[in-house]
């Protein structure tokens, strides 16, 4: 089930949001919540759930184990911590990457194992960092161990950041579990912002996927230059829309119920660096790996080298982290090669000249490292990118596939999707709010609101495609 299908839009959000209406009593809410989340992921994962389940437990015991009043030495916390990589990560990599390492092995060796197909439970990326992330903390600091299970199934298992994030640290969530505020204003609120995020996904990101879709089945030897940086652009605004969309999504479910999850992007494309990228986009990624990897590698305490490797491994991580394929950790790679041209301004994106040209330069990177991260494999996507610097006339057919895809509709989404990149209707609002006109301004929100969740609904009635990316990571 996902968030923009039609049965959690009429079905399960409808009866999950009116009985947690009706019942008042704190702990009865959230057992709604938590049997919610358990029905949301079984929908999809009916086998997996324990899988989620057992993870959650284990990361419960692993966190009581670290705040062990009859542990002086602390040996048994960091044996808790020690354990909690080892099955949180084990996880991960039985999972997700199991097939990878043996298809690995048998190309080094030329040995032919059978490489297993695991189906990869959806969320599991997820819900491991949030486990391991917990224990963690607890370890840090004992005062932070919460003794109620329930608690921590709640904050593991909580449907809106369960399959797709945004990653939340439980001491962010720990006080709004055991007491938050559930009113008019904040369901108002969190109506509009699931609405706004609805919006990206199913009405701007799966019209720019479809694109990136056709362009992306294509032989690359038969796409022009044209063809080539519509399919890159297209994916580029595709995952953008629709990962910001769910992340609008989740915060927004979230306020409905009474907790505060963090901003996850902030207006990526604007950035002027790579540096600057990362701390606008995927941002509780970004800090995850900051908070548990860089930083206990020693960040940037041990001298420029060591930093700079420090950031070369944070960045192989973090494509690893999206998918057991050379493309991500390239797509990967290639970030934390630019940070570190940055950090020693071979790439001198402190002077103040640059500036402009910045921009340029940081989404020139990232729609290229993006044509890598979208296909299917490292020969596809470098071809690609060969076509966008060939001056090539490509394939007639293969070219009239891909034009034929666009319409006056496309054009302007897309000249929407590039305002909504940008901080333009922000800065609109606040000055609209600084003239006094609040009132009428929320009037017109509302009304824009309806008549996203109308054109939502009638793509999605007509069953027009409407892809979840996340089952990639």
């Amino acid at each position: 089930m996902t968030f923009s299908s039609l049965v959690f839009l009429f079905v399960f959000f409808p009866v999950t949001f009116i009985l947690y209406a009706l019942i008042r009593q704190k702990t009865a809410r959230n057992v709604i919540l938590i049997i919610a989340s358990i029905v949301f992921y079984a929908f999809g994962e009916p086998v997996a759930v324990m899988i989620m389940i057992v993870s959650v437990l284990l990361n419960y015991l692993f966190g009581l184990l670290c705040a062990s009043e009859s542990d002086p030495s602390g040996k048994k916390a960091k044996t808790a911590v020690f354990l909690a990589v080892l099955v949180n990560i084990g996880l991960l990599i039985a999972y997700k990457y199991t097939g990878f390492f043996v298809s690995v092995f048998d190309g080094i060796t030329g040995l032919s194992i059978p490489v297993p197909h695991i189906r990869l439970p959806i969320g599991i990326s997820f819900f491991t960092f949030q486990g391991l992330s917990y224990v963690i903390d607890v370890y840090r600091n004992k005062k932070l161990v919460q003794r109620n299970f329930f608690y921590v199934l709640l904050y593991i298992a909580f449907f809106p950041q369960l399959i797709a994030g945004p990653i939340v640290r439980y001491e962010d969530i720990a006080l709004q579990i055991e007491s938050r505020e559930f009113n008019i204003e904040r369901i108002s609120s969190g109506i509009t912002r699931f609405i706004a995020g609805l919006g990206k996904k199913v009405i701007v990101a799966n019209q720019m996927g479809f694109i990136a879709d056709t362009v992306f089945s294509l032989e690359p030897s038969s796409i022009g230059m044209g063809p080539a940086w519509i399919g890159a652009i297209c994916y580029t605004l595709q995952i953008f829309f629709d990962f910001s969309g769910y992340s609008d999504m989740a915060i927004g479910l979230g306020r409905m119920f009474g907790f505060d999850f963090k901003e996850n992007f902030n207006y990526p494309f604007i950035a002027s660096s790579i540096q600057d990228f990362w701390r606008r986009w995927h941002i509780s990624l970004s800090t995850w790996f900051k908070e548990y990897v860089y930083i206990p590698l020693g960040g940037n305490r041990k001298g420029e080298l060591r930093t700079t490797i420090n950031k070369l491994v944070v960045f192989f991580l973090t494509g690893f982290w999206h998918g057991a394929a050379f493309t991500f950790i390239v797509w990967g790679m290639l970030h934390g090669l630019c940070q570190m041209l940055e950090t020693y301004q071979i790439v001198p994106t402190k002077k103040k000249w640059f500036k402009p040209i910045g921009h340029v330069y940081t989404l020139l990177v990232v729609i290229l490292a993006f044509v890598l991260f979208r296909a299917d494999t490292l020969m596809q996507g470098f071809r690609i990118i060969g076509d966008m610097f060939s001056f090539g006339a490509g394939d007639a057919v293969s070219n009239a596939q891909v034009y034929s895809c666009i319409s006056p509709l496309t054009i302007t989404l897309f000249i929407f999707a590039v305002l909504l990149s940008t901080p333009v209707f922000r800065i609109l609002k606040e000055k609209i709010y600084a003239k006094g006109h609040q009132v009428p301004y929320e009037y017109v929100e509302s009304i824009v609101s309806v008549i996203v969740l109308a054109l939502a609904i009638l793509s999605l009635v007509s069953g027009k495609y409407n892809p979840f990316i996340y089952f990639r990571f």
